[in-house]
């Protein structure tokens, strides 16, 4: 599913792109001169709202998901970017795992509406979801399924998704004009993305479970 504002590139990445290596360990927050906005990263378990128009979020997706969702409206929007922990040899319940992914939607829309946006007009774009790694456990698909399945529980209508297939994507994202641009990135970078996903799967693993959020 596309819309007009955005836009799906499946090339090697450029010079105005992000390299891995700098997404992973450089400045959070920085300067693109190229785009000539303000950048904020989204890193796995992060959520970041803005009400700027100079700003532009980005991430880098393996099998983790992002949503982008904004108020035209309001002039209000943001991004997550979340991982259900476990996999086909966890002892993790389903349930207890999807709530790390409930409390991610949860925690950004309960964000945009604190920040004046209103449920009827918020506008959701899905990305990620890869399954990246070769094995049976498919963990981007359930990613990809656990929200699509959230936004259908919860009445919310998804505008735009590219979600799924066997590659990593960057995704960069203006929250107040709703411009999305996904690069599908290179097989080699599948093995840096994996890691850093790994890195956070096994931290979320030990880590309490959140507390429920009500919704507004």
């Amino acid at each position: 599913m596309v819309d007009s504002k955005i836009s799906l590139v499946n090339r090697r990445m450029g010079a105005d792109d992000i390299p891995l290596d700098e997404y992973f360990g450089g400045k959070k927050r920085f300067f693109n001169p190229t785009y000539e906005t303000n950048v904020v990263k989204v890193f796995a378990g992060d959520c970041y709202i803005t009400t700027r128009e100079d700003e532009m979020v980005a991430t880098v997706l393996g099998s983790c998901v992002s949503a982008c969702v904004r108020d035209p409206i309001a002039k209000v929007g943001g991004m997550n970017h979340f991982l259900l922990p476990g996999d086909e040899n966890s002892d993790n319940k389903a349930s207890d795992a999807a709530r790390y992914g409930v409390f991610a939607m949860e925690s950004l829309i309960n964000g945009l509406l604190n920040a004046g946006a209103q449920k009827p007009r918020l506008e959701f774009k899905v990305f990620g979801g890869g399954n990246v790694i070769n094995n049976s456990a498919r963990i981007g698909t359930k990613n990809a399924n656990f929200v699509r399945d959230f936004l259908k529980r919860e009445g919310y209508r998804i505008t735009t998704e590219d979600l799924e297939g066997d590659f990593p994507r960057s995704v960069h994202y203006y929250p107040i004009t709703g411009k999305v641009m996904v690069r599908k990135l290179k097989r080699q970078s599948d093995c840096m993305v994996a890691a850093e996903e790994a890195k956070y799967q096994q931290k979320i693993s030990i880590k309490p479970i959140e507390g429920d959020i009500e919704l507004f």
